[in-house]
């Protein structure tokens, strides 16, 4: 160990020692690989080289149709005309049983279109105008086909509605105002409002596609659910405010799917339980997304999104007493969340969620994006491998900033909040959901619901920029930490049991810039250095004191003011050369100093 240097006595800066610090040539070895499988558990999703024309059909884009060869269907109030026997009438149930262009219009009270054609037919529904309500069931339920397209005309403004309630017509469980057993594409350049108070907005057993339109989505339960996907792209506007989770995509029968895939579009999202959630994995190469999960970040020391809102502003068809436990309690309340693995490779996203914004099981990779997140737990957090390679993060609020049992940053700006540890490489599983927005109780390694921490995690760090402002460590790695690159900046408290380097087995510095202020009571610094460090602690200073490091020629090397007090300083840049002599300059007071 070397002791740190000694201070000037015009500063009054006391001599401490910080555990650790060494000048050991010899190679780090550190381990990445934290994705082994456990047994019977769902393999982790590595293959993402699927594109647009993998996921999409040219006629998933196309809204042209030709009104002299479609069927036309006038909605009259409680009945309807067609020009085709294709379409069977019974008082309000409007029955297509054949595959062709279909152009509705007009206002039906009390009824439902159905769509129960050949399982080979390919249909069309033109929703030019309408204004559909069944009471009791869903306003459009497809049963079979081979795929349905709802193209919204142009200009033209639908509502597809449920009255608050669902009684049951035949062997399915209807529970939404758009109900599908098959492949449902949405597309178009008008406008759809669903209204569901009792049930889901829209249900598709197979895969859910929207390449274009504008949607109203009001739902009780889930805005979107489908089994085996949700895809989205082009200029698709999405509005959701829904009671349980505003996308939600999930296959208990098949593990390749219940994924989702974007690509394009516009999502917003006001959900008492998650934003968009996974079953599988989740592929984001484009698209703007705004998020507000579980009431935003104000909620995550609830015990539940009960705290907040109801549909539409009251209570939802059905509800129990305020005081009675149900199954809400234990919602999940998170921005963005996969069961399996997540690659973020683009997009714009402003995230307020209560619970983790960004959380995956397995991993999660984001390689660009704009993001703005708020959390009342977690920013980002994966239960075994967290990389980023590039994008721009700005997290104006956490619990913890970034978390995994390995956490990679190979690039990206990244300027964080968190009131416990900016980054925490630790082990155990997360149980987000089981008592609201915050997970239980954490302990003072990172591992949650009090379990026992493990020493295999890593943090590495080889490029990019990061500024951490954590209230408790700053980066805290249940293994080994190092960094051979970029540009880190950790501001910490200058009280209380927390250091600006919290790690169990090592830490490496051969690269890169390091500015680390923060307390002396738990201080480390780095037990490897392969660049020069300087490490000194100092009676308590003021929030933006100046910090100067030059070298012996006058050069600037290191300036930084920290926007927390501090009492402790961690230097280390490839600039600082063990041996040489540097004066550091704290406020308006200033020594020389050999770096080690």
């Amino acid at each position: 160990m070397k002791k740190l240097l000694s201070i000037l006595l015009i500063i009054s800066l006391v001599c401490i020692m910080f555990t650790g610090c060494s000048n050991d040539n010899s190679s780090s070895t550190v381990s990445t690989d934290s994705t082994s499988t456990p047994d019977n558990a769902t393999p982790a999703k590595t293959d993402f080289t699927l594109t647009d024309d993998d996921m999409f059909t040219k006629r998933d884009s196309n809204t042209d149709y030709d009104k002299k060869k479609s069927v036309t269907i006038k909605l009259k109030g409680n009945t309807a005309t067609a020009s085709s026997d294709s379409v069977q009438i019974v008082n309000s149930t409007i029955t297509i049983t054949e595959e062709a262009t279909y152009i509705i219009s007009g206002t039906l009270n009390d009824g439902m279109i159905v769509v129960d054609a050949p399982d080979t037919a390919k249909l069309q529904l033109i929703l030019n105008g309408v204004d559909i309500t069944s009471k009791t069931s869903a306003a459009l339920y497809i049963i079979e086909a081979d795929k349905v397209f709802v193209t919204l005309a142009k200009d033209k403004s639908n509502t597809l509605s449920n009255g608050g309630n669902f009684t049951a017509i035949d062997n399915n469980n209807i529970d939404a105002a758009v109900f599908s057993k098959q492949d449902l594409t949405f597309n178009g350049l008008g406008s759809l409002t669903v209204n569901s108070p009792a049930g889901h907005g829209v249900v598709c057993k197979d895969d859910l596609v929207f390449t274009g339109g504008t949607y109203e989505i009001g739902s009780a339960s889930h805005g979107l659910d489908a089994n085996d996907s949700v895809r989205i792209t082009g200029k698709t506007n999405l509005n959701i405010d829904a009671g349980k989770d505003g996308i939600h995509c999930e296959n208990s029968d098949d593990i390749s799917l219940g994924f989702i895939y974007t690509s394009g579009g516009t999502i917003n999202v006001e959900a008492e339980g998650d934003g968009i959630s996974a079953g599988y994995y989740m592929q984001i190469e484009d698209g703007t997304f705004n998020l507000l999960s579980g009431g935003g970040s104000v909620n995550g020391t609830k015990s539940s999104s009960d705290n907040f809102g109801g549909f539409k502003g009251g209570k939802r068809p059905g509800e129990p007493p305020s005081d009675t436990t149900t199954e809400e309690n234990s919602t999940s309340m998170k921005g963005i969340k996969s069961s399996n693995s997540m690659m973020i490779r683009g997009g714009s996203f402003s995230i307020n969620s209560a619970d983790d914004s960004i959380h995956s099981d397995i991993s999660i990779t984001i390689e660009g994006g704009n993001y703005k997140i708020a959390s009342g737990d977690d920013a980002v957090h994966a239960e075994e491998l967290l990389t980023i390679t590039d994008g721009t993060l700005n997290i104006t609020e956490s619990y913890e900033g970034l978390e995994a049992l390995t956490i990679n940053i190979n690039g990206g700006d990244i300027k964080l909040v968190a009131s416990d540890d900016g980054l925490n490489a630790a082990g155990g599983t997360d149980s987000s959901g089981s008592t609201g927005g915050r997970d239980g109780m954490f302990d003072k390694r990172g591992g949650k619901g009090g379990g026992p921490s493990q020493t295999n995690g890593s943090i590495i760090i080889s490029a990019g920029k990061l500024y951490v402002n954590a209230s408790g460590d700053g980066l805290d790695s249940n293994g080994s930490l190092n960094i051979t690159g970029g540009n880190i900046t950790v501001v910490g408290p200058s009280h209380g049991d927390t250091s600006t380097l919290d790690y169990e087995t090592s830490a490496t510095i051969s690269g890169g810039t390091f500015i680390g202020t923060g307390a002396t009571s738990m201080a480390q610094t780095f037990s490897e250095t392969h660049q020069g460090i300087l490490a000194v602690s100092t009676p308590e200073q003021a929030a933006n004191t100046s910090i100067t490091l030059t070298d012996k020629d006058g050069n600037i090397v290191i300036h930084h003011k920290p926007e927390l007090s501090f009492s402790a300083v961690i230097l280390s840049s490839p600039k600082i050369i063990t041996g040489q002599t540097y004066t550091i300059k704290i406020g308006s007071t200033s020594s020389d100093f050999v770096a080690s």
